[in-house]
């Protein structure tokens, strides 16, 4: 599953330079499929959606850091654990209900992120 940044945040940023899929942005910032991949634009993603990588997109939070679910992969293919959660001082990098995924899943996303 994703992993989702409760109301809890302190706003420190700490997570956002240790996620290897740019997928951490500060409250209202746009974010891009391209940030932190190597995708470039025209591009069509799992489900089929075809997208520019180069557009913005709308922030999923305008008050504190959050997490794009489609580009999180809870650091599998990188780390043996999320980055995030490790160096949140409030701990509230968590797992999302919402976005339950396996890990062959979680692999396949980082692979299509970063061309492997």
């Amino acid at each position: 599953m994703a992993i989702i940044i409760t109301d809890e945040c302190i706003n420190c940023g700490a997570c956002e330079p240790e996620c290897p899929n740019t997928a951490i942005y500060e409250g209202a910032d746009d974010w891009r499929w391209k940030d932190g991949t190597k995708l470039s634009g025209k591009i069509v993603l799992p489900d089929g959606t075809e997208i520019d990588s180069d557009d913005a997109q709308t922030p999923i939070s305008d008050d504190i850091y959050y997490i794009v679910p489609g580009k999180c992969t809870e650091c599998k293919g990188f780390h043996e654990e999320p980055q995030c959660a490790a160096v949140c001082p409030v701990d509230c990098c968590v797992p999302d209900d919402n976005h339950v995924e396996s890990e062959e899943l979680l692999l396949e996303r980082q692979a299509f992120l970063h061309n492997e």
